[in-house]
């Protein structure tokens, strides 16, 4: 599994953002599929004690846009988001999320993601649509993810697409 990139501002895994939830999200490189650990905390809740379901939806967002992203070599964004909650998520779960891609097209890749508790169970599905940016706004983005040892192999597999991109 690799480590993959973040930008500083990030809501889902900017290490600089104050209100960011910091998730640290990992690819299989023969897959694609996007994991991420996520344990909720009490700053999380819609009803006391339960989760917030957007925050679920972020979370499910930010690996789905991850999985999108390594498939295509390039980033996107979330054109269409769709989440069927199955279960309440609790203060101090230990959750993973899992995103994959189900079709790529060079406009539209579509990917599915789980919220699953350790021992199986579904918490919340989606599906997300997202569009992959021109190759300009894929270059500047490039330049805004921090440079990490612990990133760097993810880093460099992304700046490949980049320049495979480029040439095309």
């Amino acid at each position: 599994m690799l480590e993959l990139p973040r930008t500083n501002g990030c809501l889902g895994c900017g290490p600089g953002n104050p209100y960011g939830l910091k998730l640290n999200l990992r690819v299989d490189p023969n897959t694609g599929i996007v994991t991420v650990p996520f344990s909720p905390t009490q700053e999380h809740i819609g009803f006391e004690g339960i989760i917030h379901g957007g925050l679920l939806a972020t979370v499910l967002d930010e690996a789905m846009v991850w999985a999108a992203t390594w498939a295509g070599k390039r980033f996107c964004v979330c054109g269409e988001l769709s989440v069927r909650f199955r279960a309440a998520a609790s203060v101090g779960s230990k959750l993973t999320v899992e995103a994959k891609v189900e079709y790529s097209r060079p406009k539209i890749i579509q990917v599915a993601a789980t919220v699953r508790t350790p021992s199986g169970g579904v918490i919340a599905a989606g599906e997300g649509k997202y569009v992959p940016i021109s190759p300009d706004q894929n270059e500047r983005m490039m330049r805004t993810l921090i440079q990490d040892p612990a990133t760097q192999e993810a880093h460099a597999v992304l700046t490949r697409g980049l320049s495979i991109d480029a040439e095309m």
